[in-house]
C-alpha cells in the first residue's frame, strides 16, 4: 500500500511555485498509521506547508492535539461532529472549551449535521451543533461546517448564530450543496471549502458553483483519508493531492494554478487568523 501510494504521488507534476494549503485532513485517522509521516513530508515537498485537521469526538480531539504538536504543518480544529453527538451532553462544551488554549488549534470542528447517517437523532445534532457554533462565537473562532442533506437547518442555525455573534465565520467543507446555499453562506460572511470532488467527471453543478461563487471566499481541501480526486479514485486519498483540486478550480475559473494557489492560501490565513502566517 505505501509503496503504491508513494508512486501515486510522484505522478503529481505539481506545476505551482506558490503555497497551499490543505484545509480539511484527517491524518489521525488509522489508514495513515503505516506511513504518516511520509506523508506529510509528501505534502510539503507537493508546496503544502499547512494541513488543519479537524477533530471529530472527544478523543480524537487528544489525538488531533498530538499530531498539532508533533508535526510542524498540522494545526488542529476541535469539535464534535454529527456522527458521533448521540450521547451529547452540554458539559462537552466544556471540555472543548479547555482545550482551545493549545497554541495551534485555530477552529471548532468538525461540526455540523449529517442527515444521510442515522447515528444521531437530527434534534440531539442540532443541540450540539447549536452549542458549539456559540462556542466558537463566544471564543471568537471560526467553525469547520459539516453538512449532509441538511441545508434549511444548518443555515437557520448559522442565521441565528450571526444575530448573536456578528463576527461569526467559518467554512462549509466538502461543499456538495446547491447554488442558492453556497450564496446564503457566503452572504453571511462564510467560505466554500472544494474537494476532490470537483474534479469527478459527474459534478457538473458543482463546477458550476466553483465557477461562479466569490473567489476570496473559496477554500481547498482533501478531506483525506477520503474523497481522492478523479485521477487517484479509488485509493487513499492524502494532502498532496490537493493540488489536483487547486488545478481542477484554475481550470473552471480560466486563471492559473498559481493564482488560485495564493488566492485560497490568503482566503486560509485570512479565516483561520495568525497561526497560518508564517507560511
Amino acid at each position: 500500500m505505501v509503496k503504491t501510494q508513494a508512486k501515486s504521488v510522484k505522478q503529481l507534476n505539481s506545476r505551482t511555485m506558490s503555497v497551499l494549503v490543505d484545509t480539511h485532513c484527517h491524518l489521525d485517522f488509522e489508514r495513515f498509521n503505516e506511513d504518516r509521516e511520509l506523508v506529510v513530508e509528501r505534502a510539503v515537498t507537493a508546496g503544502v506547508r499547512r494541513i488543519i485537521v479537524p477533530a471529530i469526538d472527544l478523543d480524537n480531539c487528544q489525538k488531533v492535539l498530538s499530531l498539532a504538536n508533533k508535526f510542524d504543518p498540522i494545526y488542529a480544529a476541535i469539535g464534535i461532529h454529527p456522527n458521533s453527538s448521540a450521547d451529547w451532553r452540554d458539559e462537552w462544551v466544556d471540555r472543548l472549551r479547555l482545550m482551545v488554549d493549545h497554541p495551534k488549534v485555530v477552529a471548532i470542528g468538525e461540526i455540523g449535521l449529517d442527515y444521510y447517517r442515522d447515528w444521531s437523532p437530527q434534534s440531539t445534532q442540532k443541540m450540539a451543533f447549536s452549542a458549539q457554533v456559540s462556542l466558537a462565537g463566544e471564543l471568537g473562532l471560526p467553525i469547520i461546517v459539516h453538512n449532509r442533506l441538511a441545508d434549511a437547518d444548518i443555515l437557520q442555525i448559522l442565521e441565528r448564530a450571526k444575530k448573536e455573534w456578528s463576527e461569526l465565520k467559518g467554512v462549509l467543507h466538502s461543499f456538495s450543496s446547491p447554488w442558492k446555499t453556497a450564496v446564503s453562506a457566503v452572504e453571511m460572511g462564510f467560505y466554500i471549502g472544494f474537494t476532490g470532488p470537483l474534479t469527478y467527471k459527474n459534478a457538473g453543478e458543482l463546477r458550476e458553483v466553483a465557477a461562479k461563487i466569490r473567489l476570496d471566499r473559496v477554500l481547498i481541501e482533501t478531506d483525506s483519508p477520503f474523497l481522492a480526486p478523479q485521477q487517484f479514485r479509488g485509493k487513499r486519498n492524502e494532502p498532496a493531492f490537493v493540488i489536483r483540486v487547486a488545478e481542477k478550480l484554475a481550470e473552471i475559473r480560466s486563471m492559473t494554478v498559481d493564482e488560485i494557489a495564493r488566492q485560497t492560501t490568503a482566503n486560509a490565513e485570512r479565516l483561520f487568523g495568525e497561526g497560518l502566517r508564517s507560511l
